[in-house]
């Protein structure tokens, strides 16, 4: 059988992601970097490597809590912004979101279309505050995420710089041991936070360590077989896996275009 095993993250590792948001801003002349910050995982690991690479004073921070946000989060997100200096602010999203879902007849029945329309209004908002400061919007999506399409389009898939975009679900809980991110913070179950009780794994029926073990074997061309050994999952799943790649492929893409018209 192949081996499937993922790479442990090293500290050049962590450097090269830091040097890479510092290079970024640097390149495109901005004056710091806005990040939606939850209280889960993703967003305090980016959040700390912005810090590093820029100086706090130079990242803003923004919590966007609407109904069904856990009391929670707003702790967990001031006690991140106050220990590591970046500058936090909270806008209420649930009036657009209820003005939105009012205009586009979207009632509870429908989570998940609620869930997306939060999302872009999240994504409203940061590009707002990043235009007025003249910072760019750093994305907090995972490369467990991005492969699969657990985003929303225009959503939490909007950004300007997608600093974990080559690291797998597990491998940013890594990083966040090795950055000082709080234990708190690491051992919470991954949500999107779209309605109460959702959890990223159970929507997705499977977990990370799983799938992060699938997606690397994809990856690495291992067959099949060895992959669902590796992982300890049911050829089916395999499949349905590589299902939601195909799928979800024009969430990764730029907008498609007619090929060159003139010769």
């Amino acid at each position: 059988m192949a081996e499937n095993r993922l790479p442990h993250i090293s500290s050049a590792d962590v450097d090269h992601i830091v040097n890479f948001i510092r290079s970024s801003i640097e390149r495109a002349g901005a004056e710091g970097a806005v990040i939606g910050l939850s209280g889960g995982l993703d967003s305090a690991v980016v959040t700390k490597l912005a810090a590093d690479a820029l100086d706090p004073e130079n990242v803003l921070n923004v919590f966007m809590p609407s109904r069904v946000t856990p009391h929670d989060d707003y702790r967990i997100t001031s006690e991140l912004c106050d220990l590591w200096g970046t500058e936090y602010k909270i806008v209420d999203i649930q009036p657009a979101v209820d003005s939105l879902t009012a205009v586009l007849q979207s009632g509870d029945q429908s989570p998940m279309e609620r869930g997306n329309i939060s999302a872009r209004c999240r994504m409203i908002v940061l590009y707002n505050l990043a235009k007025k400061r003249d910072f760019l919007v750093l994305g907090t999506s995972n490369q467990s995420e991005l492969m699969t399409g657990y985003f929303t389009k225009f959503g939490d898939g909007a950004c300007d710089l997608t600093p974990l975009a080559n690291v797998y679900k597990t491998q940013v809980k890594e990083i966040g041991r090795m950055i000082g991110v709080p234990g708190e913070v690491l051992s919470r179950p991954p949500t999107a936070g779209f309605w109460e009780t959702q959890t990223d794994e159970g929507e997705m029926g499977i977990t990370y360590d799983k799938l992060d073990l699938i997606l690397h074997g994809f990856e690495q061309e291992i067959p099949d077989k060895d992959i669902a050994q590796s992982a300890d999952v049911s050829p089916e799943m395999i499949a349905s896996i590589r299902e939601r790649i195909r799928s979800t492929e024009h969430k990764r893409l730029l907008p498609m275009r007619p090929e060159e018209m003139y010769e």
